[in-house]
């Protein structure tokens, strides 16, 4: 029995043997064709190779200058949209004073003068942000500033130039701030 399973043992050494043996003579003429291929290959290979470094290098500085300059302007921009919403919450306090002002009887009144001094702090420090009104009544229709909440005919105002303000507009740093809300003409009644 035991020289049996040296035969049997043997049998799969001998199959394997010849099938390593037919191995390496098929991969050299698998790589014969590939040899010729890598003779064609070497004088495109070097061109693609090779990068050309000080080219990368310059685009690698562009694009970094680039980011740098992008990242200042995209924070300059939120500190901007910050102040803007800072300014826009103030905005009904100082309508709510100027209002106030206005329907005042006695002007003379200490304490209609305290809200005036008031009035005029808030105005100056909208104004030190670069935060102005702008008119806008007489004037045509601008739907980039002005929203029209209503028409009404009028006999002294053309068709479609500002009769009045509901609510005054705002600009910063040329920028519409806040729309101003308007009644605009809608000309002489029929």
């Amino acid at each position: 029995m035991a020289e049996e399973d040296k035969k049997t043992e043997a049998a799969p050494e001998a199959e394997q043997k010849p099938e390593t043996a037919a191995e390496p003579a098929e991969e050299k003429k698998a790589d014969e064709p590939a040899e010729e291929t890598k003779a064609e290959k070497p004088a495109e290979a070097p061109k693609a190779a090779e990068p050309d470094w000080k080219d990368r290098y310059a685009r690698l500085l562009a694009d970094f200058d680039n980011f740098k300059k992008r990242t200042a302007r995209d924070r300059e921009d939120t500190y901007r949209y910050a102040e803007a919403d800072i300014l826009k919450d103030i905005l009904p306090t100082v309508d709510n004073l100027s209002l106030a002002l206005a329907k005042a009887e006695d002007k003379e009144n200490a304490f209609v003068k305290g809200v005036a001094l008031v009035c005029d702090n808030l105005l100056k420090a909208l104004k030190d942000h670069d935060a102005e009104p702008f008119d806008s009544i007489g004037q045509a229709l601008d739907t980039e500033r002005m929203n029209a909440i209503s028409t009404m005919p009028s006999d002294e105002v053309e068709e479609g130039k500002v009769l009045f303000e509901s609510k005054r507009g705002w600009m910063l740093r040329g920028k519409v701030l806040r729309a101003a809300d308007v009644v605009v003409s809608a000309g002489k009644k029929a």
